[in-house]
């Protein structure tokens, strides 16, 4: 793999949840812009299963990762934001697939992505996540719709 997938350090999630800052739209995914997720994952103990993803000893991204039903896990991802938009994300996410897979016993992978950053539906449809459903979420002080993704193994 290009990518090594190490539990996060506190100093790597204090790093990502207050010097990451994305542009325009994309500022939604700012760990500042909800202070309860901000409060979660900044507390080691409520964070979960969260990785830091180096390539050539530099942080790029974050992981996380969850057991939601029997056989599927759940993950959730952000890029280094000076990285976004460059074509980097593909491999990353081929790679985060391939941990997954030889990590966690796992049949399916589920992910939600806000419907307005098209970008990034664009790239997990590519990868091979399939369109499941779409639901409204209170966050960020208001309420969004979100895309439900699913990735079935060997599909």
């Amino acid at each position: 793999m290009s990518y090594c997938f190490l539990p996060i350090s506190q100093e790597q999630a204090e790093d990502i949840a207050y010097n990451w800052h994305y542009e325009g739209h994309y500022s939604f995914y700012d760990m500042e812009a909800d202070q309860e997720d901000l409060q979660a994952f900044l507390n080691p103990y409520t964070r979960g299963n969260v990785f830091a993803v180096l390539k050539k000893q530099e942080l790029v991204a974050y992981f996380s990762i969850m057991t939601v039903a029997d056989q599927t896990m759940e993950i959730g991802l952000g890029m280094k934001p000076s990285l976004t938009g460059k074509g980097l994300g593909y491999n990353f996410l081929k790679n985060a697939i391939d941990f997954v897979l030889a990590n966690y016993p796992c049949e399916m992978i589920t992910l939600s992505v806000a419907t307005f950053n098209l970008r990034a539906i664009k790239l997990y449809r590519k990868v091979g996540f399939q369109d499941a459903h779409t639901y409204m979420q209170a966050t960020n002080g208001g309420v969004y719709e979100f895309l439900k993704m699913d990735y079935i193994k060997g599909y």
